[in-house]
């Protein structure tokens, strides 16, 4: 595990790697992304048990992740850069002609840590599950992640897992909810309202955990290490944890607008301006 300092770093680090990443292109999605980056940095660097250098799709006696909102790609591949999954350098090719890097995660192109195709909403928790259920069978005592974006729960699969995942015990899963309350079309209560998510996983055999600060680093690393101590207790565990989306960027703060549109050459210059790193920049 590295120092608190250090891991601060990298989340500016990776938040700068972001709004790069979409403004070259002009396309990509950096809010959401903006505002999982403590989660990101905090699994792969202090959470999660995993070999970089030798990845395999099944993940035998290692951690795994799914990425269900697939779109926040930006977030991902960066920490799985900086993970040491592949060079950082591959970044630059985010969303370009014959890259492994596409706008929503894939595997044709056989990218280092990522095991399945995402961006479809809603399909995640499913194969979260069968990669729960596979590690109960194989007697391989590891853990499955996965992430959600709140406007995802929306669709009815997420519901079906849920039921499915408390009714067969799959007590080695840990889902988070990235509840920044936007989606594209806007704020979620607005769009379709979620009403009390911890009462309805409660409802459906969850056992629910809440962080109210997405955004703090040592919090989002005390959620994930309580969660794991309610592993193998006979119930999925999830965490509903609140963030901003567009975190670290003051423009992008507050608002749906940043949920699919890239910075222009002057917005990049600014939001770069706040990103402020002592290290490891390219």
């Amino acid at each position: 595990m590295q120092n608190t300092d250090s891991l601060k770093n990298l989340s500016t680090l990776v938040r700068r790697d972001i709004v790069r990443m979409v403004h070259a292109v002009s396309s990509g999605h950096p809010g959401g992304s903006l505002g999982c980056v403590e989660y990101f940095v905090a699994l792969y660097k202090v959470i999660m048990k995993y070999d970089p250098f030798n990845f395999t799709m099944d993940g035998k006696n290692e951690d795994i992740f799914f990425l269900s909102n697939g779109h926040i790609s930006p977030v991902f591949y960066s920490v799985l850069a900086r993970s040491g999954f592949f060079p950082v350098e591959e970044l630059k090719t985010f969303r370009k002609l014959n890259t492994r890097l596409q706008g929503h995660p894939t595997t044709h192109e056989g990218l280092p840590g990522v095991r399945v195709a995402s961006g479809s909403l809603g399909q995640g928790m499913s194969v979260a599950i069968g990669a729960a259920l596979a590690k109960k069978l194989n007697r391989d005592k590891s853990i499955v992640y996965s992430l959600h974006g709140d406007g995802e729960l929306q669709e009815g699969q997420i519901w079906e897992a849920a039921m499915y995942a408390a009714g067969n015990k799959v007590d080695n899963l840990i889902s988070t909810v990235d509840y920044n309350g936007r989606q594209i079309d806007g704020d979620t209560d607005h769009v379709l309202p979620l009403g009390n998510l911890k009462a309805k996983f409660e409802a459906f055999g969850w056992h629910v955990l809440e962080n109210n600060q997405g955004n703090d680093l040592d919090k989002v690393i005390d959620s994930l290490n309580e969660a794991k101590t309610f592993v193998g207790k006979g119930k999925p565990i999830m965490i509903l944890m609140k963030t901003d989306m567009g975190f670290g960027v003051d423009y992008m703060m507050g608002t749906h607008k940043w949920h699919g549109s890239a910075p222009n050459d002057e917005q990049l210059n600014l939001a770069l301006d706040q990103l402020l790193v002592t290290e490891g920049d390219y």
